[in-house]
Parts: C-alpha cells; sequence; structure tokens
C-alpha cells in the first residue's frame, strides 16, 4: 500500500518561511520522480517543484528563488524549503510520486499566508 505523508503546513505572516515533508512508503522511492503541487482556493492544482530520481529540478515560475525542493532517499523523504512566502502562495499543497504511468498522492497540507 503506497502512502505519502505531507506535513509542515501551517499559518505564516508574508516575507516568513515554512519546510513541507512528505513521507513515502511501499514504493521504491528512489526511482521515483517527486513533485509538490498546489491548489489555491477556486483553482486548479498546478505544479509548484519537481526533483527526478537523478536529482534534475524544476520550479513554477513563481516560485523560483523562493522555493528549495530537495529529497533524501535514505529516509524516503521529500522536502519543499518556501521562503519569502507570499499571500498568492495560499493553497494546500500536496506531494506526489510518480514512475512512467502510476501516481500518486498524498492527501495534501494547508499553507497560509496571512498577516
Amino acid at each position: 500500500q503506497v502512502q505519502l505523508v505531507e506535513s509542515g503546513g501551517g499559518v505564516v505572516q508574508p516575507g516568513g518561511s515554512l519546510r513541507l515533508s512528505c513521507a513515502a512508503s511501499g514504493i521504491i522511492f528512489s526511482n521515483h520522480f517527486m513533485a509538490w503541487y498546489r491548489q489555491p482556493p477556486g483553482n486548479q492544482r498546478e505544479l509548484v517543484a519537481g526533483i527526478t530520481s537523478g536529482g534534475t529540478l524544476t520550479y513554477a515560475d513563481s516560485v523560483k528563488g523562493r522555493f528549495t525542493i530537495s529529497r533524501d532517499n535514505a529516509k524516503n523523504t521529500v522536502y519543499l524549503q518556501m521562503n519569502s512566502l507570499k499571500p498568492e502562495d495560499t493553497a494546500v499543497y500536496y506531494c506526489s510520486a510518480s514512475l512512467l504511468s502510476r501516481g500518486y498522492w498524498g492527501q495534501g497540507t494547508q499553507v497560509t499566508v496571512s498577516s
């Protein structure tokens, strides 16, 4: 049974930081493309950042220079360090794992940026 469990969400003031974690089980973690998506209120889910099994990174333009994705294959965990947060970063953040045609999602964690 595949499980992706996100943690680290919360409420933060503009300009603040949060670090999201996603612990995976039930998959060969090191083989999978790992990514963070987000879904703002009333909007579609969008890719925030991704990291391949080889460590290649990709970011949405809106978060470049502020967010950093990383992975620890020994801990089966992917992280998203979010700095200089803005109100428009408010969303439910989802972790995903994918390999070829198979994909998995976590349950999501809420991030709210508000003064």
